[in-house]
Parts: structure tokens; sequence; C-alpha cells
């Protein structure tokens, strides 16, 4: 059983500490770099862009979890440092160095994360100098969330609280997204910290499922970018029994809530977004095809400028289906828009195109379900409307 915490972050779970200043490196004076601390070393875990592009920061995080241990994260917003060449990498290991010496940890303990303009080198003294000035504290996690914002409107943050065995543990994160974004990871950054006690091998798994039904079903732009980084720290202060692949349901079921709330603020702050879509396919031959519809339904082009425009043209869900290549039969199609039916077995149900528009298109969320009726495959994806704005937003460069 788990309960979410009111106002959670990512300094939610026992013994993280969090702090963040305005470094320079943005040419605002919003905060932009930011340190996250666990008081107790921990057991670590990852999930990374599949870009072949990846940034610097992202290799150096790859190598430094190796050990599948960490116990703080430097991360910046402003710049990317991604296609920077060897100084990128010398840099993103400066940036560990100084994160380690004031913790007082080895470089090898420190992960990093970037995000921002990509092609342009981090300004290492302004990484120093805010370094230096960050103060750590319990309640640091919303300042934390604000530090990593790029074109983000608002932070992105929950907690959550899980009774297991007669002990109770808590699970925090804070994530930064709002363009590239699109299934395989995104332009986002994820934080999750966790006060239990949990074997690395089962942390790893349990994160990449947690972000294979969450981060990897939501889309935006169809981009995936550089830099792309899921970080789950787990310092074991709960003092609970381990919890491994045995006894691990109730961990993987809040892991699971708490990324997809996360992935959900995500697709919903995208940048010029106003309604969100969520698409859930059932009935597939296999989960795998389920995935496929889904998330090919979600980020079609025209499906998302009928959702940003109130056009209650639905066969243009049917059609992107029928391009995404799983198996279907279209008598046996069923397509429903915020549970009213709209065609059954492949034929229109609901015809009056004004009254679809008011009763099913005007609201902040629209909801599709797609009965292919064929097996017992089922996923679920999310996705926004698409934008002028998200057009103006990306014809320039974007900090």
């Amino acid at each position: 059983m788990f309960e979410l915490i009111l106002h959670g972050t990512v300094t939610s779970a026992k013994g993280f500490l969090a702090g963040a200043v305005h470094a320079g490196i943005k040419s605002s004076d919003s905060t932009d770099l930011a340190i996250l601390y666990s008081q107790s070393p921990c057991v670590a875990a990852a999930v990374f862009t599949t870009n072949k592009v990846k940034a610097a920061p992202v290799i150096l995080s790859q190598e430094h979890l190796s050990t599948a241990q960490a116990q703080a994260i430097a991360a910046n917003s402003g710049c990317a440092n991604a296609c920077t060449g060897q100084q990128g990498a010398a840099d993103a290991l400066e940036m560990a160095n100084l994160a380690a010496q004031k913790l007082n940890l080895e470089p090898e303990d420190v992960l990093i994360a970037s995000t921002g303009v990509i092609g342009t080198p981090l300004p290492m003294d302004c990484i120093k100098g805010g370094i230096e000035q960050i103060k750590l504290r319990q309640n640091g996690g919303h300042a934390f969330a604000r530090a990593i914002m790029t074109t983000d409107t608002t932070p992105k943050e929950i907690g959550a609280r899980v009774s297991f065995e007669g002990k109770s543990f808590s699970i925090g994160g804070a994530l930064k997204g709002s363009g590239m974004i699109h299934p395989d990871l995104a332009t986002m950054l994820c934080f999750i910290s966790t006060d239990a006690r949990v074997d690395a091998a089962f942390l790893q798994a349990s994160l990449r499922k947690a972000a294979d039904i969450s981060f990897n079903m939501a889309t935006i732009d169809g981009d995936t970018s550089t830099n792309d980084s899921v970080f789950l720290l787990a310092n074991g202060m709960a003092g609970n029994r381990i919890i491994n692949f045995d006894n691990g349901e109730a961990f993987q079921e809040a892991l699971n809530e708490v990324c997809i709330r996360l992935a959900m603020a995500m697709v919903r702050d995208g940048e010029g977004a106003n309604r969100l879509m969520e698409v859930t396919v059932d009935g597939a031959t296999t989960q795998v095809e389920a995935r496929r519809a889904a998330r090919t339904v979600a980020g079609a082009t025209l499906v998302k400028t009928a959702l940003h425009g109130g056009n209650p043209n639905w066969g243009r869900i049917a059609a992107a289906l029928g391009r995404s290549g799983v198996e279907m039969a279209l008598d046996k199609l069923d397509i429903y828009v915020n549970n009213t039916l709209v065609m059954k077995q492949g034929s229109p149900v609901f015809c009056n195109q004004e009254e679809m528009r008011i009763t099913l298109l005007t609201r902040d969320t629209a909801i599709a379900r797609i009965c292919l009726n064929l097996g017992d495959g089922k996923a679920t994806a999310w996705g926004c409307d698409l934008s002028e704005e998200y057009v103006t937003l990306n014809s320039e460069d974007i900090t």
C-alpha cells in the first residue's frame, strides 16, 4: 500500500538534502545549478537516452554507475554540454570533482546531469562558483526542481510513502521536460530518491520497468535528446528488510505510480501545449503490439493538431493506428473518445461533428480508448496537442 505525500519532492525520502543557486549559466536570474545529496551511500540505478549522440554528462554518469553506487548528483540547466568534444568530457569530470570536493566524496560517487542548448561549452567559472555557494537543506527539493527547468512552465515533483512489512519507506521525485519528448526517453532529466533498502539488481530492473510504462510511453514532438537521464538513488535509511525480486511488488507499484505521474505532468506541460491526450489500446495480440499502437497514435502529428484545434476528426486516430504496423481487423475495431463510442466494428457511430466538438474536445484532457478485440495486449501512452507556440519556441535557442 502507498499514499502520495502532500507537496512531496526529491527530498521527501529520509536522509536526502538538496540545494540550488543562480550560478549565471542562464542569462535570466533563475536558479540553474543544483545538488542532490544523500547522507548515506546509495545503491544507484539509471536509464539513459538511446540517442547515439550522447552528451558528456551521460557518458560520465554511465561510467560512474559501473559500481551501481552513488551518493550525490550535480545538475545544471542552461547548457547541455552536448557535442562539445574533449573539452565537454573534461568539464563534466571537473563538475563531478567540484561537487565531490564540496561533499567530501570521491568523484566516482557523484553523477552529473545537464540540460539546455546543445553545442555550447559549460561556463566552468560559473559552475565552480555556484557549487561553492549551494547550501543543502532537507526542504531543498523544491529549489532543486526549479533549478533544472528550461522551457518548463512549472516544476514537476512528487512523493509517495509505502507501507512494507510493518515499516514504511518513501519515494520522491523531481523531473524537468517540456520539449524534445518522445518514447525512449526525452529531453528530460528525472531524479528519484528512496530511503528503502533495495537490492542493486532489483533496483535497476525496477527502474527500467517503471520507465518503460511511463517515460517511454510519453511523446510531445517526436524528438529524443542527447541528455536524457533517469536516476534512482536508494540509501536504505528506512531500515526495512532488503527489497528484492521476491518481495518487491509494493516497491514496484509505488515506483510505477511516481514515474507515471511525473511523465503525465511532463506531457501536460509540453511546449505550447493546451491539452493532454491519453491513449489506451487494449485487445491487441500482445503487449508489444499494444505499446506500438498507443505510441503511434499519441505521437501522430495530425492527431495532435486536431486535438489542438478541437477538430473532432476521429478518423485521424484510426488512420494513425492503421499505419502503426500492428495486427488489426477493421471490422473488429472500436474507438472511444472520452468514454463515448465513435467507431464500432469499423463503422462510425458518433457523426455529428459539432456536437462531438462540444462534447468531447473542449476539455483539457482527451482520453482515447482503442479496442482491437484480438487478444489480451494492453498499453497506455500520453501525448499532447501541437500548437503554434511550439514552433515559435523552437525557432530560437532555448535555455
